[in-house]
This record gives structure tokens, C-alpha cells and sequence, in this order.
């Protein structure tokens, strides 16, 4: 019992210093007997869990603070198809160019994604920019730059910045089905 209190302590010590910046397991042998670890549990443990700590993570830490806050504040996301054309590229150069972070979803590839996009807009229309709350329908750089901006997004991506989407790629593919 004090070697898992000791365990837990050092646990939150480290995420609280930015250090721990990893998953963290807890599960429950045959025996009864409750583990925390580092590494996945064994085949046969009992009520699993599977817990991230210490943040983000490392890529959230190159990241200039401003947009780190807005993404806590306001995450966003794009809902393209792979048929969309120049609108959707267009939406993601601007966001890209930005450094904003954001999630791309194809309503045509996932059904979760087209009830989404459809409970926000009430039909499916791409591209739809979500910042925070807010869904904007129709790619209009004037409109999704104030918006970017209420939300606290800064207007130029830092050199050391990567690619900004996050998530599964854009285009679902079909077994079968040429790529543009």
C-alpha cells in the first residue's frame, strides 16, 4: 500500500513538472490485487484502464502557448470529402498557414462524422470549419480568419511547426477505389 502511494506521488509529481509525458495503466490481477504501470497489462487482467499523462504531449509542447490555450478554449475541426476540390484544400492551406491545429473528418467515410455534421449544420456541406462552438459552412477565408482569431489563434505558423491536421487521414478509401 505504501510503495502504490509512493508510486502515485511520484506519478503526479512528474506530470505536474512536464516530465510524464506518457500513458500510465491500471488493472487487477487474478489475485485481486490492483497494478499501475507503464506498460500494458497482461492478457488476463481484470478492469483495465488506460490513463494519459503529464498533457498534450510532445508535439502539443512545440507549440507557441497562445495556441495551445486556444486549442483548450476552442479546438477545431474540419469536415471535408475526398471530392470537395479546391474549397477543401483551400480550407486546409489556410489552417495549415495559420498553424492552427486541427481534426479532419470525412462525413462519407464514417457515419459518427455525418450525424455530427449534420446535427451542426443540418445537411451535409463541405467544408464546415467548427471552432469551438461556432460552425462556419463554405470555405471564406475573411469569415474563418475572424473567427480563428476570436478564438485566440495566432495568424502565422512557427518554422519548427509539422502538420497541424490530427486524426485519421482525410480520405476514407473504398477497397477498389482510385485516390486523387
Amino acid at each position: 500500500m505504501r510503495t502504490m502511494q509512493a508510486a502515485l506521488v511520484l506519478l503526479g509529481l512528474a506530470a505536474a513538472l512536464g516530465y510524464a509525458q506518457s500513458n500510465v495503466y491500471k488493472w487487477t490481477d487474478k489475485d485481486g490485487k490492483v497494478h499501475f504501470s507503464d506498460a500494458p497489462p497482461p492478457d488476463d487482467a481484470k478492469d483495465a484502464m488506460q490513463k494519459r499523462m503529464g498533457g498534450g504531449g510532445p508535439e502539443d509542447a512545440s507549440l507557441p502557448y497562445a495556441t495551445q490555450m486556444a486549442m483548450r478554449r476552442n479546438p477545431v475541426s474540419l469536415y471535408t470529402t475526398s471530392d470537395c476540390g479546391d474549397p477543401c484544400s483551400s480550407a486546409r492551406d489556410l489552417l495549415e498557414k495559420r498553424g492552427v491545429p486541427y481534426t479532419e473528418h470525412n462525413p462519407m467515410g464514417n457515419k459518427a462524422d455525418l450525424d455530427q455534421l449534420k446535427s451542426l449544420t443540418g445537411e451535409l456541406f463541405v467544408p464546415t470549419l467548427v471552432v469551438g462552438s461556432t460552425s462556419l459552412k463554405g470555405f471564406d477565408e475573411g469569415r474563418w480568419n475572424s473567427s480563428l482569431d476570436s478564438a485566440g489563434y495566432l495568424r502565422t505558423k512557427l518554422p519548427s511547426q509539422g502538420s497541424m491536421r490530427r486524426g485519421p487521414p482525410p480520405e476514407a478509401a473504398k477497397p477498389g477505389t482510385p485516390q486523387k
